[in-house]
């Protein structure tokens, strides 16, 4: 491979991910919805604490999304458009329905550990939790079909997806994925019946779910992304109830200052752009052949993931 196609290929990269991380300074809306309704997040022990898992989760399952599609729109295996699309098309986004109420069934179950332990609850508040939790990412699937019409339209217009979309979606799923969550534990806390409307949000997803599963239980490719997903899912639900603990005790120190909590959804939301451009440039570039499965034994994938990873740096910094 020359130098000069290497050189075109970085630059190109260079001003496609310096576009994309632009966006992350959209996550201080985030960050500013947070700080601006913290005395939402204190209706109880485990409102604050169970914010991150949100965003992670929605974060973790959006990267895997624009991961997948971007690799698929690449090699042809699906096609930029929601009708006639291929088999595997529907069933990444059903599989991805199922993966969303798996993952809210561990965060909710290991958060009740962690909340027994650290946040003072007990496990009378788990359907409390799973009910909070589900409702949000349910209706956060309205961000996924989102994801897919970005993809859809960046690869159509000759931008590499794997680049552009993720970046650009994660900071406006942390937007308003905290606006529904904000919503949700409004509704939630204000009155009995929207404690039930929001605990039948929760079932009418669970219900689809079940309506999916039958039909696609022996599909192949449908029964490999839950399995390859669900082991990530699992470690992601774990660590991100270790950040809500962290969250809630560092909460009692700066409840004063407002500024913590409007920096930190922006924060999170550049780290994990970092991850998921790096991650599904390599996927794709290892499926296409361009890349040889060796950190060492390519001459420009080092230089250009450090670049990568260096430039969202740059810009918090500037």
């Amino acid at each position: 491979m020359s130098h000069a196609y290497i050189s075109q290929s970085f630059m190109r990269m260079l001003k496609e991910t310096s576009v994309a991380y632009v966006f992350d300074i959209g996550g201080l809306i985030a960050g500013f919805m947070v700080a601006s309704q913290l005395g939402i997040f204190l209706l109880s022990p485990w409102a604050i604490a169970i914010y991150p898992a949100i965003v992670s989760s929605k974060g973790v399952i959006g990267g895997l999304l624009s991961g997948r599609l971007s690799t698929a729109l690449h090699l042809g295996t699906m096609y930029p458009r929601f009708f006639r699309n291929t088999n595997s098309f529907y069933k990444l986004f059903e599989a991805l329905v199922v993966i969303t109420l798996a993952t809210c069934i561990a965060m909710s179950s290991i958060a009740i550990v962690f909340g027994s332990l650290f946040w003072g609850i007990t496990f009378a508040d788990f359907p409390a939790i799973l009910s909070v939790v589900v409702a949000t990412m349910a209706i956060g699937i309205v961000l996924s079909l989102v994801t897919i019409k970005v993809a859809f339209v960046t690869f159509k217009r000759g931008l590499d997806p794997d680049i552009v979309v993720y970046p650009i979606m994660s900071t406006f799923a942390d937007i308003f994925i905290t606006l529904f969550y904000i919503g949700v534990i409004s509704l939630f806390f204000s009155s009995y019946l929207g404690s039930w409307i929001i605990a039948a949000i929760a079932l009418a997803f669970g219900f689809l779910v079940l309506c999916i599963l039958p039909k696609d239980i022996h599909d192949m490719g449908f029964i490999k992304t839950i399995k390859e997903s669900m082991t990530t899912m699992l470690l992601v639900a774990f660590v991100v109830n270790v950040t809500g603990t962290v969250l809630k005790q560092i909460s009692y120190f700066v409840a004063d200052r407002k500024e913590v909590f409007t920096v930190y959804p922006a924060l999170i939301d550049m780290i994990g752009d970092v991850g998921s451009v790096v991650g599904s440039t390599a996927t794709t570039k290892l499926a296409l052949g361009l890349l040889t499965p060796s950190f060492f034994q390519c001459e420009a994938m080092p230089r250009t993931f450090l670049v990568l990873g260096l430039l969202p740096l740059w810009c918090l910094l500037s």
